[in-house]
């Protein structure tokens, strides 16, 4: 049985429903105002977090790391283990293993207010595909 996870806005509990429709803009987030302009934010060459597709879903993985990253992002965001609510669908937006399914339940937070460090972060990007 797959273990999913979702990285997002802080301070959901066990038993809470993640449901689509957040902006994920925080101030000061350079990723986040270069989506609020239509843009795609690059980091060492790779393309983070371009638009996405299916804003009527929410966005799952099976790569936790790849979670913490998204957690990051939300300023001091949580990263969730989860199951999905409803069918799942293979996203194709994602350079890893990624699903969207019509909602998510917290089964569990895994860790609190995620901050990477610039190893943890260089770590990701060597798996990034370019």
């Amino acid at each position: 049985m797959a273990r999913y996870w979702h990285g997002g806005a802080a301070g959901l509990k066990p038993g809470n429903l993640i449901k689509p429709g957040h902006t994920r803009t925080v101030d000061g987030c350079a990723i986040c105002e270069a989506r609020a302009n239509g843009q795609t934010a690059t980091i060492d060459g790779h393309a983070v977090d371009p638009a996405t597709g299916r804003p009527d879903r929410v966005y799952i993985t099976t790569d936790r790391e790849y979670a913490r990253f998204y957690a990051s992002m939300a300023l001091y965001g949580d990263l969730y283990r989860v199951e999905p609510v409803g069918d799942v669908e293979p996203s194709t937006e994602d350079p890893f293993d990624t699903w969207t399914a019509a909602s998510a339940r917290v089964l569990a937070v895994y860790d609190r207010a995620v901050r990477l460090t610039n190893g943890q972060r260089q770590r990701l990007m060597t798996r990034w595909p370019a």
